[in-house]
């Protein structure tokens, strides 16, 4: 008798796992989606023929198992883009990550530049003890390049200051990335001694993207996993969970019971452990005290912009009297993102928390703020717009401050519990990229298929050496 999975959410980690355990049609595979739509943060959002992909995702892992996954389901329709990023910063944009080259100096003024460069050396002969973010950017960057392009840009991502941010965030997001690094990969470049296997992510320049955004590749995946028997149910957001001290018995929404052998959650790991029953009243508070950065993309259409040349994928906005932290350009990202292409199609990505001032403005009033940010910078003119939609993400980036220090207290009581894997981002409360994502769901099915220890799903996206060795 074939065993039944429940897996709660249907983004690139609840995805690839029900795609993963189909393949053995040794399983009843149900899917929970507590949304009516597929693939998480990684979905593309069709708004009258334009595409919106939230949060900009680059397909680009190290790893090999990935690069073939990804081949296998969405080969014939993948791209290859150029990777371009730029600051802007008091109106003047710098390459990112920051290159050493003329227009940095000129930017910068000569002053400041040395400034810079000294501080960096100072930082290479006296290291900091890295217990926060702050630390970890001197660091590598030296104090004048922190204050200049880090310390503002991260308050404005996650609302708090660097150094009330565990050093861990840099280590998984920013890894091997320094001046350093930056200095040896031009001179790789330039003696044309590049290894896209050993590259600092950060300083790749070409990726892989779905012709019609990420939302195209979970869709694929949906539809391969339907095939093989798997069923997804839409609106159904688990709101309680019966369990054991070892085991759940069975999870509920608010018209079904579902029972099953295993529980894979990609849920918010916070409002997976306040709902289920029998946890401990220190796992509770614990849980309770995680905190997230929510995540609001207002899409505009235009006629035209007033830099007409713009390459970029992105454009993070240092500018400290806007309130915008990055735009994106779709087009730049694929051009069949784009009904006509004669219009330009742009992403203005707000981080802000769930029922904070941005966040509870109406749609309208919103939109409206957005328009008269990207007018105050000089990109845009307001009666070039052609048409407009807003978008919110709940718990879109999980944060490495409140309770966080204190997580392995809530990894280790649900490790007890013997049939829950926890998986993706939410899942397990940490900020991976979608390989890293789809990682822990290979990870899981391993776990389930040969009954081995669940050790391993807690260790991807943590150690230095997975990053810079991975092949």
């Amino acid at each position: 008798m074939k065993k039944n999975i429940i897996i709660i959410g249907a983004g690139p980690a609840g995805l690839t796992a029900a795609y993963e355990l189909s393949k053995t049609n040794k399983y009843n595979i149900t899917i929970l989606e507590e949304s009516n739509i597929l693939g998480g943060i990684s979905r593309t959002v069709n708004h009258n023929g334009n595409r919106i992909d939230i949060g900009g995702h680059r397909f680009f892992s190290k790893i090999e198992k990935v690069n073939n996954w990804w081949n296998e389901v969405l080969s014939e329709d993948f791209l290859i883009r150029d990777r371009k990023s730029r600051i802007l910063y008091e109106r003047k944009f710098y390459d990112y990550p920051i290159s050493l080259n003329s227009n940095t100096i000129k930017n910068l003024g000569l002053n400041r530049f040395v400034k810079i460069g000294f501080s960096y050396v100072k930082s290479l002969i006296f290291k900091k003890e890295e217990n926060t973010l702050e630390d970890f950017f001197i660091n590598r960057f030296g104090y004048e390049l922190y204050i200049t392009f880090f310390k503002d840009y991260t308050y404005k991502v996650w609302g708090v200051p660097c150094n009330k941010i565990d050093a861990l965030f840099g280590h998984q997001r920013i890894k091997g990335l320094s001046i350093s690094s930056v200095i040896i990969h031009m001179i790789k470049k330039l003696f044309g001694k590049v290894n896209s296997k050993n590259i600092e992510t950060s300083l790749i320049e070409q990726f892989k993207y779905p012709k019609f955004g990420p939302g195209q590749l979970w869709e694929d995946v949906a539809r391969k996993a339907i095939d093989n028997g798997v069923k997804i149910l839409f609106n159904e957001s688990v709101n309680y969970v019966s369990n054991s001290k070892t085991k759940i018995n069975s999870v509920q929404t608010l018209n079904n019971t579902y029972k099953a052998h295993y529980i894979l959650s990609s849920m918010p790991i916070k409002d997976l452990i306040v709902s289920m029953s029998n946890t401990p009243e220190d796992i509770s508070s614990l849980a309770s005290n995680l905190e997230y950065r929510d995540f609001i993309t207002v899409g505009l259409l235009v006629d035209n912009l007033e830099y007409h040349n713009l390459k970029d994928n992105w454009i993070y906005i240092q500018e400290s009297d806007v309130k915008i932290g990055r735009l994106q350009i779709f087009n730049n990202w694929s051009p069949f993102l784009v009904k006509d292409k004669d219009n330009t199609w742009i992403g203005l990505e707000y981080f802000c928390n769930e029922n904070d001032d941005l966040w509870e403005m109406s749609e309208k009033e919103f939109i409206n703020f957005a328009i008269s940010e990207v007018v105050k910078l000089d990109l845009i003119k307001r009666d070039k717009i052609l048409d407009s939609i807003q978008i919110k993400v709940k718990k879109a980036y999980p944060s490495y401050f409140g309770s966080y220090n204190n997580f392995d207290t809530i990894k280790n009581y649900i490790n007890t519990i013997e049939n829950l894997y926890c998986i993706g981002r939410n899942g397990q409360h940490r900020y991976n990229n979608m390989d890293h994502s789809m990682m822990s769901s290979f990870e899981a099915v391993n776990c389930i298929i040969n009954n081995t220890s669940k050790d391993k799903l807690w260790n991807i996206n943590t150690e230095k050496e997975y990053h810079e060795t991975q092949k």
